[in-house]
Formats: structure tokens, C-alpha cells, sequence
């Protein structure tokens, strides 16, 4: 159940669904202010979360705004957040800090997953995680500990394929995260539909993603429940040329010494260029697929 003692503010919709029991559905922000290109960081939010309320369950988008926690945008704070000139990109180390300063920005995956849990939020949609960077194995995303010590049900296309995907793999299994695959058998490759690396457990419904929550819930398992969806056939970029033009981006950031916290929206913003904008296509078909499964597994939990 929601902490009253947390400083965040949980929307009126999301509260009173949340005292009602009924299904929830928590959305990052980092894709609004780092992720994706204006406008259509804001156009692809708002749709996202109508998508997850056609699907019966109420969404909440996750950021700070002057300082304060939102659970749960409202149409003008998510048009203030999409317009933000200086966003900051708050993952869960940099909250304390955004916090006292009055920032305003997107939260990660490691950030939103944070705060939505301690709102009382179980269900959790996404497009990529972060993982283990290419030709950087130092350089690991705070999403991956998160996961292991935040007992939520993720869903995401995998991790980024700009990611070193087999490295971040293994990492989830050190960090002891279940990563069950959704009608798949692989781990998705994020605007792929599969790397190729095999996947220990498969769910194919959402039924038989709760009852795996369930069961996590009842041993008293500390981390997530990462639920790695496909992207939609019809929407997914070939692999072979997906891992070429990641090659060649990776490469172009190394030479120009880009690392850290600006490293992922650099290559996801070459990406884009080198594929002709078919990358960011994928992007958001894959984001939409992802509402519309955490939907149905949050609705299938509370069944």
C-alpha cells in the first residue's frame, strides 16, 4: 500500500484507483525528455496512456516537477514536462538531489520503478532497460540493481540494442531477476524481435505472467519480474542491420568521447538518423505493444 509519509504527490485517478484495488499502470518519463524528439516525446506519452486506459487500467506517468514527485501526470504537466527547455534526466541516484534543488525531469527506468513502487504500484510498462554498454562492460545501468531489489513486474522489448545484450543478460541472471519471455522464447533485441539468446522461461498470457507473480510474491523475492515482450511483426527492424548500424553508432561515440549519462540518448538519436527514422518508428510501435500487455497482466493480477 502507498507510504503517506513519502514526499510525492499521487494524482486523484491514480489514488483512487489504487484504494480501490483496481489495475494500475506506471510509465517512465526519461522517453518524454530524453528519449524521444519534440513533439512527438508528448504526442507518443499521451498516447501511451490512453492506450492503457482502453485497455482498463488507469496509468501513471512518473517525473518531478519543481522538486515535487508526480505519480500520475495531468494533461498540463505532462505538456509542461514535454516542454521543459533544461529537463534533467533523474535516475534513482540523482532524486535526493532533484529533489532539494527544485529540478524538473524525466525519471529512468531505475527511478520510475522507485517511486511507483513505494506510491503502491505493482505493474510497471517500459520500452528498453538499460543494461551493460558496448565496449564499456564498466559502464552498467542503475536499472539492473534496481531490478534486482524492487519487487515490481516489468514489462519491456529487452534491453536497448544499442546494449551489450548478452553481458546485460547475464547480469540479470547474476542479480538473480527472473526474465520470463512473453509468447517468445529468446530475449527481444528492443526493435527486434529476437537476438537469438535463449530465455530460461517463457509466459504466454497474462495469466500466466501473474501466476509467476504470484508465486514470487508468496517466496518474498526481492526483485522484479522482468516480462520481455516482442515488438509486433509487422513493426520490427532486422536484426543483422539493426546490429550494423549499432556498430557503426557505438564506434562514432567512442571516437568522440561520449560516455556516462549522455552516452544513451546519443545513440538512440544517431540511431534514428541512420536508419532513416525507422528506428524511431519501431520506438513507438514497440512502446504502444508494451502498454497494452502491462495493461492486461495488471488486470490479470487483481483477477
Amino acid at each position: 500500500m502507498p507510504n503517506p509519509n513519502l514526499p510525492l504527490t499521487v494524482a486523484p485517478q491514480v489514488a483512487e484507483a489504487l484504494a480501490r484495488r483496481q489495475p494500475v499502470v506506471a510509465l517512465e518519463s526519461a522517453l518524454i525528455t530524453h528519449g524521444l524528439p519534440r513533439p512527438v516525446n508528448q504526442q507518443v506519452a499521451r498516447q501511451m496512456e490512453a492506450i492503457v486506459r482502453a485497455e482498463g487500467a488507469t496509468p501513471a506517468t512518473v517525473a518531478l516537477l519543481a522538486g515535487e514527485v508526480k505519480v500520475g501526470l495531468s494533461p498540463q504537466e505532462l505538456e509542461r514536462l514535454a516542454h521543459e527547455p533544461e529537463p534533467a534526466k533523474i535516475s534513482q541516484r540523482d532524486l535526493p538531489v532533484a529533489v532539494a534543488q527544485g529540478r524538473s525531469g524525466g525519471t529512468t527506468v531505475a527511478a520510475t520503478m522507485t517511486l511507483a513502487y513505494r506510491a503502491g504500484i505493482r505493474v510497471f510498462a517500459t520500452g528498453g532497460i538499460g543494461g551493460v554498454h558496448r565496449s564499456h562492460p564498466e559502464d552498467v545501468s542503475a536499472d539492473l540493481p534496481a531490478l534486482a531489489t524492487t519487487p515490481m513486474l516489468v514489462v519491456c522489448a529487452g534491453a536497448k540494442a544499442i546494449l551489450d545484450l548478452p553481458r546485460t543478460l547475464e547480469a540479470l541472471e547474476t542479480l538473480g531477476v527472473p526474465v520470463v519471455g512473453y509468447q517468445t522464447d529468446t530475449f527481444p533485441a528492443f526493435t527486434s524481435r529476437s537476438s537469438g539468446l535463449p530465455l530460461a522461461a517463457r509466459a504466454d498470457s497474462p495469466q500466466d505472467v501473474a501466476a509467476i507473480a504470484r508465486a514470487r510474491n508468496r517466496l518474498g523475492l526481492p526483485a522484479s519480474l522482468l516480462v520481455c515482450v516482442p515488438i509486433p511483426s509487422d513493426d520490427e527492424m532486422v536484426w543483422a542491420e539493426t546490429h550494423a548500424a549499432v556498430e557503426a553508432t557505438v564506434a562514432e561515440a567512442d571516437e568522440r568521447g561520449i560516455s556516462g549519462r549522455d552516452l544513451t540518448p546519443f545513440l538512440l538519436a544517431r540511431l534514428a538518423d541512420r536508419t532513416g527514422g525507422e528506428s524511431l518508428a519501431a520506438n513507438k510501435a514497440l512502446l504502444f505493444h508494451n502498454s497494452r500487455v502491462a495493461a492486461h497482466i495488471a488486470r490479470a493480477l487483481d483477477s
